[in-house]
């Protein structure tokens, strides 16, 4: 193995913007053909045009990642245009200021932050099996140590907030890379991990949430050594992609000195079970997905 993105096809969500965009171009420049999943047009055109030069190439899939219908045209598209997927990677988050819903009912940071890398990998999981390295990696948070999992209330519709939202979501994308781990085949190739970019004030990422949330974000990053820079964090991300140490290990955390252990609400197997079926439930799939379950 090595880590010569040249001959991978690499999905990425959330690459339009903020450390998301920074990878998306190292990679293509490195000779990846990246496809970039985005909101806005008119910065994945800028993308593809600026690819021109590069040794790679870049495509952009416009899709609204809050809506389930739009992840399975997108996974629709990609099985159609791409003959496999080397790397699955979930970076697209938002946090919401206020409660909304998305087109399908549920709260917005849920349904983006969580649900939508949870149906997207059922959707293109027989689409990586086939690729050399094939790998799924998920953009958590260490913010999710300050959350709890109320599986009864997971859609936060009593005293909603928007920091305990997006912990949730980060909470949730770390059980879900776990169980996923858990659940795959011992025979499989495909590894799953998440990463904590370290803290990027600089991104879009709250762009939506409370003005309170907005000053918070603004305040720590002021303080020497808490942020963390687009690139930086970018080449964080870039490790778990292509790095041939993350192509041999699965169900791990990894920060910023390499995989350590989550709150251990992540890795509770009663918990992340069930946040399992409730997601299965909510995107309308069966829970008995992959196939064969080690533990």
């Amino acid at each position: 193995m090595t880590d010569d993105p040249s001959d991978r096809t690499i999905l990425l969500t959330g690459g339009t913007s903020g450390f998301g965009r920074v990878a998306v171009v190292d990679l293509a420049k490195r000779g990846a053909t990246v496809a970039v999943v985005g909101r806005d047009e008119s910065k994945g055109a800028t993308l593809v045009e600026r690819s021109k030069d590069f040794a790679g190439t870049i495509a952009f899939h416009q899709a609204d990642l809050a809506s389930q219908s739009t992840v399975r045209a997108l996974a629709a598209t990609v099985k159609r245009e791409y003959d496999r997927i080397d790397v699955l990677a979930h970076n697209a988050g938002l946090s919401a200021g206020s409660r909304r819903k998305s087109p399908d009912g549920i709260e917005l940071t849920l349904a983006v932050n969580h649900l939508a890398p949870y149906l997207l990998t059922y959707e293109l999981l027989d689409h990586l099996r086939d690729a050399p390295d094939p790998r799924i990696v998920v953009t958590a948070s260490d913010i999710h140590r300050r959350a709890t999992l109320d599986l009864d209330d997971l859609q936060l519709t009593d005293g909603y907030d928007s920091l305990d939202a997006y912990a949730r979501s980060k909470l949730a994308n770390i059980a879900f890379t776990v169980e996923l781990d858990a659940r795959l085949p011992d025979d499989a190739a495909v590894t799953v991990n998440c990463v904590h970019p370290g803290f990027v004030p600089s991104t879009d990422l709250f762009r939506e949430a409370s003005l309170r949330t907005r000053l918070l974000v603004r305040i720590a990053g002021l303080v020497p050594g808490v942020a963390t820079s687009k690139q930086a964090a970018a080449e964080r991300l870039q490790m778990l992609l292509v790095d041939p140490r993350y192509g041999s290990v699965s169900g791990q955390y990894v920060g910023s000195d390499g995989p350590e252990d989550p709150d251990p609400e992540a890795t509770n197997q009663a918990v992340r079970r069930r946040l399992w079926r409730i997601s299965a439930e909510l995107v309308g799939i069966t829970p008995d997905w992959p196939s064969s379950t080690r533990n």
